[in-house]
């Protein structure tokens, strides 16, 4: 009996034909050379300065040496047949200061990076703000202050103007939670502080502003031919049974889960039900906030790691399940392996807000077992995290969900924010000590993906 009457070709694994597929990586965790050419330091690298707070006291001092190596690491991205790159702008190389006084060589530097990647080929998707605020302005209270929108806003306007021939795809901030919530809620990213909740909340809200500035400043300078939106990491609850009563508890957990960023976004107002849960401690508001927050977009990013299951309970309420001790997971601990979520986050999404393109734009698996052997890196566990959650995403886009893309989290081995560089998401290892670059298997099996745009 032939082989291929038992394993028929899988048709049913293929992409749409205009999908988009890249990588994604992010200045602070790539580019180093945090302190030359007029860069200021940036609340991270002054995170990484205080003792306990950054895994061995790693810093993002050197990092990968992107910022020396973007050519190389570009010609990687060519070998790979990798056509979009998401990359993001130093705030505090453009603007040490924070707003108005613009560092000439920092502007020079994206400018050969733009440039680099058009010659070969490959589209620049920036993002404008991915947690590496100027020090200085956190000084004066940071995403605290409502002060920091007015520097966004005049840092936005920088960048757009200077590259708008180069770049047309825009993203303005990357998960907003990360730096409100988990930066000054919990203390557990930079700066590292626990403010009542409260102050939490006006963090969010300062947040959404300078989104809508971000908005903003493409429409007025980027060209007729830009787009823009929002990278959001929403919590993505997972209906255990395909049942009726157990999706409507996923789609209302989700519901409950993102009413800081999406809701506020998509519905122009805060809902009853954030007033409801904040309570007192909801944000304070001036008028035309959010004549500002809810500017138009052109597509909306999610970066989707991990999920939880839910079900309907008998009472009518929604039941969170807890994950058993052995429950398969990455060597994050936060990050159980649920792919799933690459299905029923973008559908909720498309359900609840009807966003024009969603845009998957990170997802990836970080493990601390990626060993070069006999000058290879046999990431099996990683290459099979990637498929099966590819599997889930193209249930979704079958199922009519308008995802129009994806971008790997991440092209390096990289600085893993209070992991430091312990923990390993890149398809390409990096050895932090020569900058060796030595492609994985998930490299080699990505790339088949994005030659055939069909599942391997």
């Amino acid at each position: 009996m032939s082989p291929h009457s038992v394993y028929p070709a899988l048709s049913s694994h293929c992409f749409p034909r205009d999908f988009i597929w890249g990588v994604a990586t992010a200045a602070p965790q790539i580019e180093g050379a945090a302190f030359l050419d007029g860069k200021s330091a940036s609340t991270w690298d002054a995170f990484c300065r205080v003792p306990g707070k950054v895994l061995n006291g790693d810093t993002l001092d050197v990092a990968c040496d992107h910022y020396h190596r973007y050519e190389e690491d570009f010609d990687l991205l060519v070998k790979l047949g990798i056509r979009h790159y998401r990359l993001s702008i130093a705030w505090p190389r453009i603007c040490p200061d924070g707003d108005h006084r613009v560092n000439q060589a920092g502007l020079a530097f994206y400018h050969r990076v733009f440039d680099a990647l058009a010659s070969r080929g490959i589209t620049p998707w920036v993002t404008l703000y991915h947690w590496d605020l100027p020090q200085c302005l956190e000084e004066q209270g940071g995403w605290r202050n409502r002060a920091v929108v007015k520097a966004f806003a005049s840092y936005a306007d920088i960048v757009v103007r200077a590259f708008a021939g180069k770049v047309k795809n825009w993203i303005t901030l990357n998960e907003i939670s990360c730096f409100t919530r988990m930066a000054y809620g919990t203390g557990r990213k930079a700066p590292g502080l626990c403010e009542p909740e409260q102050v939490v909340n006006q963090t969010y809200h300062h947040a959404l502003l300078c989104h809508g500035e971000g908005v903003r400043a493409v429409r007025e300078h980027g060209g007729l031919a830009a787009k823009v939106g929002l990278t959001d990491n929403p919590s993505i609850p997972v209906p255990v049974s395909t049942s009726e009563q157990d999706i409507s508890a996923a789609a209302e957990a989700f519901g409950e889960d993102n009413i800081r960023v999406l809701d506020p976004i998509h519905h122009g107002h805060y809902t009853e039900r954030y007033r409801r849960l904040t309570g007192k401690n909801g944000a304070a508001c001036e008028k035309d906030d959010f004549s500002l927050i809810s500017l138009p977009t052109d597509f909306l990013g999610l970066n989707i790691y991990w999920g939880y299951f839910v079900r309907a309970s008998c009472n009518g309420t929604v039941e969170r399940m807890d994950f058993p001790a052995s429950y398969p997971r990455t060597s994050s601990p936060w990050h159980a392996l649920v792919p799933q979520a690459l299905h029923w986050g973008p559908r909720f999404v498309h359900g609840l807000y009807a966003p024009k393109e969603i845009l998957i734009t990170e997802h990836g698996a970080g493990y601390d077992d990626d060993v070069i052997v006999d000058g290879e890196i046999k990431d099996l566990h990683r290459r099979d995290c990637l498929r099966t959650y590819l599997r889930e995403m193209l249930d979704t886009i079958d199922a009519g969900v308008p995802v129009k893309g994806y971008f790997l989290w991440s092209l390096l081995d990289n600085f893993e924010w209070q992991d430091g560089y312990l923990r390993r998401f890149g398809i390409v290892h990096n050895d932090f000590n020569t900058q060796r670059r030595t492609p994985k298997l998930s490299a080699e099996w990505y790339a088949a993906v994005i030659a055939a745009n069909r599942l391997q």
